[in-house]
Parts: C-alpha cells; sequence; structure tokens
C-alpha cells in the first residue's frame, strides 16, 4: 500500500450550507464517502478545499477537519474584509490556505490578490492557492513572483499556459498533480517537466469527489505518477512534498 498525501480533495455535507454556482449544485460526498472511497490507500493526510459551492462557509470546513483528524488541513475561501483575529481563530482550527476560484468566479477575484495573499502570510503563514487555467498567468505574473508562497491546482489546466507555468515553477511555485481529466494536457509529459524543474513543487491529490470533471478521479491516475517518475520521485509527489508545504511552519 503506498503513502499518499491528498493534497486536494472536497467534502460537500448537505447539513452545511451549500449556494448554486453557475446553475450547479454538487450531490453530497460526506466525510464517511470519502473514507470510504480511500479505504485502500494509505492516506497520511490531506487538504480539504473548499469549492465555488460553499461560499464563505467556514462551518462544514471546521467540522471535516474535526471529523478526519490528525494532518487534514484546511483550504478555504475567505471575504476580504475579514478581520485578523477571524483568520487567527482558522488557523488554530487547521486552516492552511486561502484559495482564489478563478476558473469558476471569473477573474475579478484577483483585484485583491497582491494586498490579501501578503496580509495572510505575515499574520498566519498561510499561502494562497489558485484554481486558473495557466495560459491566464500572463497577467498576474509580475503579482505572483512577489508573494511568499503560491500554489496552482490542476496542473494549471490547459497546455496552452505550460510555458506560463513553467516559468513560475523555476520561480519557485507549487503544483497541483491534480484534476488530471480535467484539462487538455499530456499528463506523464507534464509531470515530468514539472518536475524536472523543482522536484519539491508537485503535490498529487485525488480531487474527489471530481465535481464537474470531463473524467474523474481513479486510482490509476496514481499509476500515471509512477509511470512518468522514478519511484523515489513518486513518493516526493504522492505526499512528502505536500507534507512539508502543508505541516511546515513557515
Amino acid at each position: 500500500m503506498r503513502k499518499m498525501f491528498d493534497s486536494h480533495l472536497h467534502i460537500i455535507d448537505p447539513r452545511f450550507p451549500l449556494i448554486k454556482n453557475q446553475d450547479f449544485l454538487p450531490e453530497p460526498f460526506t466525510c464517511q464517502d470519502y473514507k470510504e472511497r480511500v479505504d485502500d490507500l494509505q492516506i497520511v493526510g490531506g487538504a480539504v478545499v473548499s469549492g465555488s459551492f460553499q461560499g464563505f462557509d467556514q462551518s462544514y470546513l471546521i467540522d471535516a477537519l474535526q471529523t478526519l483528524g490528525k494532518n487534514f488541513v484546511g483550504v478555504t475561501q475567505l471575504p476580504y474584509s475579514i478581520s485578523g483575529e477571524d483568520i487567527l481563530e482558522l488557523n488554530n482550527v487547521g486552516v492552511r490556505a486561502l484559495r482564489f476560484n478563478v476558473q469558476r468566479s471569473g477573474n475579478d477575484v484577483l483585484s485583491k490578490l497582491n494586498d490579501v495573499a501578503k496580509r495572510i502570510y505575515e499574520l498566519a503563514g498561510w499561502h494562497v492557492e489558485l484554481y486558473i487555467d495557466s495560459k491566464y498567468l500572463p497577467e498576474i505574473v509580475t503579482t505572483l513572483e512577489s508573494l511568499p508562497a503560491v500554489s496552482i491546482d490542476h496542473l494549471g489546466l490547459s497546455k496552452e499556459g505550460l510555458k506560463h507555468l513553467f516559468y513560475l515553477v523555476d520561480k519557485g511555485v507549487r503544483v497541483k498533480a491534480t484534476g488530471f481529466g480535467r484539462g487538455d494536457l499530456d499528463i506523464e509529459k507534464t509531470l515530468k517537466s514539472i518536475y524536472a524543474i523543482n522536484p519539491a513543487a508537485l503535490m498529487f491529490g485525488t480531487d474527489l469527489p471530481s465535481t464537474r470533471a470531463k473524467r474523474p478521479y481513479d486510482h490509476s491516475d496514481i499509476e500515471l505518477v509512477y509511470n512518468a517518475l522514478s519511484t523515489s520521485q513518486a513518493e516526493k509527489v504522492l505526499y512528502k512534498n505536500a507534507l512539508d508545504w502543508y505541516l511546515t511552519k513557515r
């Protein structure tokens, strides 16, 4: 059984507020559903990521982190006006990053990226995570280069933007090896290229339950990592890099 830190998963619990995004509301996927889905994997921790359909609700996330337990952290969405006190309270329950969902909410969410990212890093050591098609990265590349800690979801989604993604990886930006069925990439080739630029950059995740993905996650996605990389390299991507990124204090 192979170890994995699941760097990207969603919990969709109907006991907590859910809102339609682009006329879409996902089916439930509770902590119990997640545990059953990954029962045959050796999960050593993970990052529960807030989706567009969860808005700024933190109640589901706090409950999920308490339920999933040790080494599970939160990636949340917040109003820009949130107080420093509230950020530190979320930090105390295990939240470690702020997400900017450009793909579902549009480029307007990037207007506050620089100020908010630097503020939360200074307050709590959080990084920012962007769900964005990498072809749009040139519009914010100067900002991203200046930020202390950034990761980009789902390999940046598109072939068209790969050169921009590679540039940022060389500058220290991390990339989630997730959502293999969301973009138009040659997955193995992309993994090899990113690993060659920065062996610490890639972090694997299931993206469960893969809402709105053209192809949902399958355990065979893990084999793609092993096909692309050596065993020791795959171990970095599957759990070592993410353990360091999410659980090491900045």
